[in-house]
């Protein structure tokens, strides 16, 4: 509710003083201010260990010498549901950009967590059950090419990494390099949690991610990254053209990451006919109903194998799905400047319904053209919403999302998903190490998606990853901060266990930057500076300097204090009103206002006086009110009599004690 108040910027400050801030003194003192605020710990120069340089500019942009390496794939997979395999040929032209000639390249192969011996498994307090193994990728063979004529590779696999030790360098500055590696591994069950199949009415889902061996990132920042994968520390990966194709049994389905190349082979002529409709329909039309799934005649062939042929342009990876249980339908996406997009779901008949998956291509449609029209348009002819168990992760292109997902449910599960399509898979950051980037960032976005969906239907979201707002989050954020145990945002990853896990790495950055947007820069500064953050590091390497840069420079202020408090420490606020008087006792001469910092943050804060009258007075104090001292006096004009004074009275900063925030005026 909307409270009626006159507000004062900056509102006739009669007086300033300090109560004796200017020496030095311990915290914690028996005197009637006491605090554990030091201003020369929060605001201490020399934030940055590094200066700018050539590859990563003092501004936050990518530097006039930034180069990042390109990775081209070409796959030829095929799934074999009888024995649950997926066997491929997979073609690499690596692009080795950088000023340094590479021996060897490292590869990614997540597969290999599900091994017996897999380190993920002891990376955490979770113990897979006896059957949750798979022997990881069966690595057939490595080979460099020359054209026709194949060179056998040597390599050596370690836990999730592959190395490859090449015979030459590739040359840099541009040199290639071409790899063919035969492979196949048994795709696991539903303890597969991202690469998996399950049962359902009409047959088996397969979600396939993380299927083919990847390029680790070579960048300016330690070389090769070859974090193992272990779970929470998701990805990292090069940019480049993805062209894949996969051979499955002619009654299935499949809903890929890019653009479908051959329709005419895999689809019906009704199927094509009606997403023709759909990419330029702004409702919901089907391309195969619940009473087609069974149908022999929405397959064009009812027996064998069909290729199913898929290429996108300038991704880090791809993902998709596949089953003869799925339905699916589309709608067309309005991108700005008059773009178009294809947004569709695929779900098996259990999830369907208005108040299930009959929606999920609406909620996917409507988040990509909020996300495009805020922050940076969708790249991507598709985006696909799939339904499954993976219960919400992903890829460039496509998010498998809870197959028992409802209402608001599902729509904040979609929009989240596919947000993470600007964070990491557009703008390119290192999740393994820095997931606050991916998962922060994404949190952040959700918030205005939400209210921004057909009028607020399933707004606010505003206290965590998926769900609506149960409370205010500056006070939910509190018992975090307060936590001993807590880890920082700026901890790895993996090194943070599951009970910290969302609190640190979506819930804290998130209303991190909430505060940094609506208290501290305000919206137009906030979104200015942020938007040049995507454009400047889209299908780029940015490291976590590079944000806190971007943000400073784009919004005209030193925020150091801020990155330092928040995500490098998990500094208190406690801001009290200590005293309020008339000045010599009478109302016209303005109330005597004094207000402590008693913990190690520090925020910009707004003070309200309620009058007698009814109405209210609002002064606005900037964070430097804090650069020299723990309390400030200050006067409000008046002219009649006031009931009280209160920091903070709209509840949006994470006070940890709201107790001292109000004082009776005597």
């Amino acid at each position: 509710m909307k409270l009626k108040f006159t507000t004062f910027i900056l509102l006739s400050i009669l007086a300033v003083s300090t109560q004796a801030q200017r020496r030095r003194r311990a915290p914690n003192t028996n005197d009637t201010i006491s605090s554990n605020y030091q201003p020369s710990e929060l605001f201490s120069p020399l934030f940055y260990s590094e200066k700018g340089n050539e590859h990563h500019s003092a501004n936050g942009a990518p530097g006039a010498k930034y180069w990042q390496n390109r990775v081209d794939y070409v796959i030829n997979a095929a799934i074999d549901t009888v024995a649950k395999t997926l066997t491929a040929t997979e073609k690499i032209s690596y692009t080795n950009n950088s000023p340094d000639a590479l021996q060897f390249l490292w590869l990614q192969l997540d597969q290999n967590t599900y091994k017996k011996d897999a380190r993920s498994n002891f990376a955490t307090a979770y113990s897979p059950g006896p059957n949750q193994h798979t022997d990881g990728y069966n690595i057939e063979s490595v080979s460099i090419s020359h054209g026709d004529v194949l060179q056998k590779a040597d390599f050596i696999i370690t836990d999730t990494r592959m190395q490859v030790r090449l015979p030459k360098a590739v040359l840099p500055n541009g040199g290639v390099l071409n790899l063919v590696i035969k492979y196949k591994y048994v795709i696991p069950g539903n303890f597969g949690g991202r690469n998996d199949f399950f049962d359902t009415k009409n047959g088996k889902i397969y979600e396939i991610a993380q299927w083919f061996p990847r390029m680790c990132v070579y960048d300016d920042t330690r070389g090769w990254d070859t974090l193992p994968f272990l779970g929470a520390g998701e990805f990292y990966l090069e940019y480049g053209d993805i062209d894949y194709s996969i051979t499955v049994p002619s009654n299935m389905i499949v809903a890929g990451s890019g653009e479908l190349l051959n329709p005419q082979e895999v689809l019906t002529t009704q199927q094509i006919t009606r997403l023709n409709e759909a990419r330029n329909s702004d409702k919901t039309i089907m391309i195969r109903t619940a009473d087609e799934v069974n149908s022999l005649s929405s397959r064009p062939k009812q027996k064998g194998t069909l290729t199913w042929h898929f290429k996108m342009l300038n991704t880090r990876d791809v993902a998709f799905g596949a089953s003869k249980a799925y339905m699916w339908d589309a709608a067309r996406v309005n991108l700005p400047g008059g773009k178009k997009s294809l947004s569709m779901s695929v779900y098996p008949v259990e999830s369907a319904g208005n108040d299930g998956w009959g929606r999920a291509t609406e909620y996917l449609k409507k988040s990509i053209e909020y996300f495009s029209a805020k922050w940076f348009v969708y790249p991507y002819p598709v985006a696909v919403n799939e339904a499954g168990i993976a219960g919400g992760m992903e890829y460039p292109g496509i998010v498998f999302d809870g197959i028992n997902d409802k209402a608001g449910e599902l729509y904040w599960v979609t929009a989240h998903e596919i947000g993470h399509n600007w964070f990491p898979m557009i703008v390119g950051s290192d999740e393994r190490r820095h997931g606050w980037m991916d998962e922060g960032f994404n949190t952040f976005i959700d918030i205005y998606a939400a209210d921004e969906f057909n009028h607020g239907e399933y707004g606010p979201k505003r206290d965590g990853e998926y769900a609506p707002g149960k409370g205010n989050p500056a006070d939910e954020i509190v018992p975090i901060v307060n936590d001993p145990n807590a880890p920082v945002i700026m901890t790895a990853a993996d090194a943070i266990s599951e009970k910290y896990r969302h609190p640190l790495v979506y819930f804290k950055p998130a209303f991190g930057l909430v505060l940094l947007r609506e208290q501290i820069l305000g919206p137009d500064r906030f979104d200015y500076a942020f938007r040049h953050y995507i454009h400047n590091w889209a299908y780029k390497h940015p490291q976590p300097d590079d944000f806190f840069r971007s943000m400073e420079n784009g919004g005209g202020e030193d925020l150091s204090w801020f990155w330092k408090g928040w995500f490098y420490n998990n500094w208190s606020l406690d801001l009290a009103i200590i005293d309020a008087k008339y000045v010599n006792k009478d109302p016209k001469n303005g109330i005597q206002v004094t207000v402590s910092n008693k913990e190690q943050m520090a925020m910009p804060f707004t003070v309200e006086v309620k009058l007698k009258d009814g109405s209210k007075q609002r002064i606005k104090l900037p964070v430097e009110t804090w650069l020299q001292n723990r309390s400030i006096t200050f006067t409000m004009s008046t002219t009649t009599e006031a009931e009280s004074v209160t920091v903070d009275p709209d509840a949006v900063l994470p006070d940890m004690n709201r107790k001292n925030n109000t004082m009776v005026v005597k």
